[in-house]
């Protein structure tokens, strides 16, 4: 396969939040054969099952670059110890309606940063739940769960030195994730 597309999603809409500048310097990390898009979810409306026969633009837009993408990297902060609402809403209109579901069967690998010690360990497990339940196969190993330290970047924007080796192994767990998947996808087909 040439080249794999990724489709980002970021469960933290603040312009500046540590998950996104996490997201952008993990791409960095990746080969050059894969891309990484950033999915806009700002503008989705609220989930309502009554819209489902006619889904928003923005909706159809989500849907797109999900069925479009190879794989899909999500990076979330942990809200009250579990995903942020606008994380859960992108997820389900991009789920429905039943039978229509975007994600099934985009292999997945899941991040997050935090301030806290624990990083976003119970956000990314209930994210792993809910990503089960709509088939989407999601790296198990290795788990990162990230404190957001003064080094954790570097002055480029990417990952700083502290945490370079640690990253690029998951990076790269990740990227043979998404090449089986793919594989194995297209031989199905």
């Amino acid at each position: 396969m040439g080249q794999y597309q990724i489709t980002v999603l970021i469960g933290s809409l603040r312009q500046d939040s540590f998950n996104r500048r996490l997201a952008t310097a993990m791409a960095k990390l990746a080969p050059p054969d894969f891309s990484f898009k950033q999915a806009q979810i700002n503008d989705l409306p609220l989930y309502n099952q009554d819209d489902d026969a006619q889904q928003a633009a923005s909706v159809l837009r989500l849907k797109a670059d999900i069925k479009m993408a190879h794989g899909l990297l999500f990076v979330t902060p942990e809200y009250n110890r579990s995903i942020p609402g606008v994380l859960k809403n992108a997820i389900d209109h991009a789920s429905r309606p039943y039978g229509q579901s975007a994600w099934a069967g985009k292999p997945a690998g899941v991040l997050g940063v935090s301030v806290g010690a624990i990083g976003t360990a119970l956000a990314q497990q209930h994210l792993r739940n809910v990503l089960a339940y709509l088939d989407v196969p999601t790296l198990g190993q290795p788990e990162a769960f990230i404190q957001a330290k003064e080094e954790l970047f570097g002055p480029d924007g990417g990952i700083g030195e502290g945490s370079q080796k640690f990253l690029q192994g998951w990076m790269n767990q990740y990227v043979a994730w998404v090449k089986h998947h793919s594989a194995a996808s297209s031989m199905s087909r």
